[in-house]
């Protein structure tokens, strides 16, 4: 089956461990590309084992780090990965299968996140849709420095099968990611110039523990579920009392007296 060319592009730091069997699970890449922001481990010499091509770039984002490994590639087809994710067999063979003849410019699929040592399927952990295959003319990476997406021109294509995601190591690690990604929402939040009140900041964490952990069954994840879950409402509280805090912190207007 003759198919379109296709780049492999992923995003490092310091991801040794994680990277090997992200790369293993797009044998089909006809290139692989590694952007690399200062790994003081292994990481870009097992990328280079693996046959990728590594440039490096200091960190200037999430959304304009992905936006400029996207524009560093061979190929107008790109396949957007992060090091601790990768192709379940179903999702490598519908890819494949659907860039013989693309019927769209862009593409999305479920991803399925391991928490504490169980792959969820419901909440907030699945199918946790994302846009990650696309012809780089018709779609690009949002500058945005966190929660970063894709946007599309046109329809979107979707995908069976599954992006694997081992979101965390350990849980401690899994916390400080989440604590770092709260302050830079409370700072988005800031720049936009919102100002979360009392209501914002109390209701917000209950509203996301009904609707995922309630309406979208994740308490049929056991344990990882409801730790998932509960994560995810404080990291809500963090955000808008980070924000609060934000606003509470910031000097005072110069009055000039007549």
């Amino acid at each position: 089956m003759t198919r379109l060319p296709l780049s492999l592009v992923v995003i490092t730091q310091d991801a040794a461990t994680q990277l090997p069997n992200c790369l293993t699970s797009v044998p089909f890449a006809d290139e692989i590309l590694v952007v690399d922001s200062g790994s003081r481990d292994a990481t870009t010499t097992i990328a280079e084992t693996h046959g990728a091509r590594v440039v490096h770039q200091a960190w200037l984002g999430f959304g304009p780090q992905k936006r400029f490994a996207v524009q560093e590639a061979q190929h107008d087809w790109v396949l957007c990965l992060d090091a601790d994710e990768s192709l379940s067999p179903a999702l490598r063979q519908a890819i494949e299968h659907e860039l013989s003849t693309p019927r769209f410019t862009a593409y999305r699929f479920a991803r399925r996140n391991r928490f504490l040592g169980r792959w969820l399927r419901h909440g907030e952990g699945y199918p946790d849709w994302q846009l990650r295959l696309f012809h780089r003319n018709h779609a690009q990476w949002r500058t945005d420095p966190i929660h970063e997406g894709v946007e599309a021109q046109g329809k979107v294509g979707t995908l069976t099968g599954d992006l694997l995601h081992e979101s965390a190591q350990t849980l401690e690690s899994y916390l400080a990611k989440q604590n770092r990604y709260t302050s830079l929402q409370a700072e988005r939040l800031i720049a936009a110039g919102k100002r979360p009140g009392a209501a914002r900041i109390v209701l917000s964490p209950l509203l996301r523990f009904f609707k995922f952990y309630l309406l979208r069954l994740g308490f049929l994840d056991g344990t990882p579920g409801l730790v998932h879950i509960l994560i995810g409402c404080f990291n809500s509280f963090c955000k808008y009392a980070k924000a609060r805090e934000g606003w509470i912190q910031q000097p005072a207007p110069r009055v000039n007296n007549p």
